[in-house]
């Protein structure tokens, strides 16, 4: 009942949320004020005062600065991994806000610090780990800075291993951690090459090995359960960076997962750590990622003491857990209302996702009959990669005609649309298109992003919009 007065359609056949999201908010301010109410009168300050025509004033300006985005929320913005939060991750947030908490110690929000705990449960649940250790992270990237510390702490002096595919995060972390960095070659379809792997842990120079579940460029998968049995044998820590894929675990496996493998996924559960932003597929907005540990001693990488927190309870508190230490206990109460409504099963968010996969797949399809457009590479999730093929055949008019495409697209006024492009190297490209002509090291490509739901029935416009736009 609740889900459905959350994503109902109006009469007119347009999305109902904004009238919901009242709705949602009208409760959330109702429940807050019953709640302020308990505690008895107190006095105001004029310091605090805001007259309401400056007030209205100033909110009308920020409305009209707000309107210079993309339309995120629309299908027709098909570029970037970017969508408004679920209405009920706002109301959430919101509900959580107006007392803005801070879970870095119980002191600071004991109510979200509970439920921050209760959907790390979740998350952890969902790859297959049981006993663990975790918390939310404003981000992937600190997230993934938290998992190779401690790989630094439990290896000190060995390198770490990341695809030449994987986020540029990892390097970029490694230099910040003072760890050495070694990328991997990937294989024809974007994925870590396991040869390349086992030839590098051999010599006992590497103590993790990063997998990536879902690369932010293709939607690429790694073999996870291959280079897992690889390090296994070496004594080699694995991470799996999942922020971007990482809720596809929902599908892997199930009558609904499209060609969702299940092996990569089914081996996370043996992996030693994960990383998964649900600020991507989790609904939620911007500054909710999430690390989980499978050992819970790591803890002891931790350790740190503080003159006036921590005395609240003798409970752990997140802080002793985390590098970061100020965190909005909102992002908690924002997801867990959210898995409250949908749950991190099959039909659950996995069913949100789940209408993504179809899209790309289905968009593959038509690509593949399309006398205009080729499929650069088949979709693993979400991600389509593809270019315009009318004309000369050769890395210099591919990269010339996606552009053209991409920028005609976003600037047409009346029928806008908005891809985004992808660069790709002469020999990746070749490997999967021999017939296009090398004459320069790489080409841009077309990408588009299939994460809203709303994409699976917007599919075809969108794909007749960008036909035309290939055609000239």
């Amino acid at each position: 009942m609740t889900t459905r007065l959350l994503s109902c359609r109006t009469p007119s056949g347009e999305s109902g949320t904004a009238l919901n999201l009242r709705r949602a908010l009208d409760r959330v301010i109702d429940n807050h004020r019953r709640w302020k109410e308990g505690f008895g009168d107190h006095p105001g300050h004029d310091a605090l005062a805001v007259d309401d025509g400056r007030l209205e004033a100033a909110l009308d300006e920020l409305g009209l600065r707000l309107r210079d985005n993309y339309p995120f929320f629309h299908p027709r913005y098909a570029g970037q991994m970017l969508k408004p939060p679920h209405p009920a991750a706002v109301a959430g947030y919101v509900a959580a806000m107006l007392v803005n908490p801070n879970n870095h110690a119980l002191d600071g929000g004991p109510a979200t610090a509970r439920m921050e705990r209760e959907v790390i449960a979740q998350i952890a649940g969902m790859f297959g780990f049981g006993e663990h250790l975790g918390h939310l992270t404003t981000s992937g990237t600190i997230a993934n800075l938290e998992a190779l510390y401690v790989a630094r702490e439990i290896h000190p002096g060995r390198a770490v291993a990341f695809s030449a595919d994987s986020h540029y995060t990892h390097a970029r972390m490694c230099r910040v951690l003072g760890i050495e960095g070694l990328s991997v070659p990937v294989d024809g379809a974007g994925r870590m090459d396991v040869d390349a792997v086992r030839d590098l842990v051999a010599g006992g120079r590497v103590g993790t090995v990063v997998v990536t579940a879902g690369t932010t460029g293709l939607g690429a998968v790694d073999p996870v359960h291959e280079v897992l049995a690889v390090c296994r044998d070496h004594g080699v820590r694995v991470h799996v960076d999942a922020a971007y894929g990482g809720f596809f675990a929902l599908l892997a496996g199930t009558a609904g997962a499209d060609g969702v493998a299940a092996a990569p996924w089914e081996a996370i559960a043996h992996c030693d750590s994960v990383v998964v932003d649900p600020h991507k597929h989790g609904l939620q907005p911007y500054g909710c990622g999430a690390v989980v540990f499978r050992d819970p001693a790591v803890g002891r990488f931790y350790v740190h003491d503080s003159p006036y927190t921590y005395f609240t309870s003798e409970e752990l508190h997140l802080g002793e857990i985390s590098l970061e230490c100020s965190r909005a206990g909102a992002a908690a109460a924002a997801l867990w209302l959210t898995l409250r409504l949908f749950p991190l099963t099959a039909d659950g968010l996995g069913a949100v996702l789940a209408a993504g996969r179809r899209a790309a797949g289905r968009w593959a399809a038509l690509l593949a009959d399309s006398p205009y457009l080729r499929l650069y590479q088949e979709p693993e999730l979400d991600i389509v990669t593809y270019f315009p093929v009318a004309g000369d055949l050769s890395l210099s008019a591919v990269d010339s005609a996606s552009q053209r495409v991409m920028g005609e697209g976003m600037g047409d006024r009346q029928d806008p649309v908005f891809l985004s492009v992808l660069r790709a190297d002469a020999r990746s490209f070749t490997l999967r298109h021999p017939d296009v002509r090398a004459d320069r090291g790489e080409a841009r490509v077309l990408r588009s992003v299939l994460m809203k739901p709303e994409s699976e029935p917007y599919l075809d416009t969108l794909h007749r919009r960008v036909e035309r736009l290939a055609a000239g």
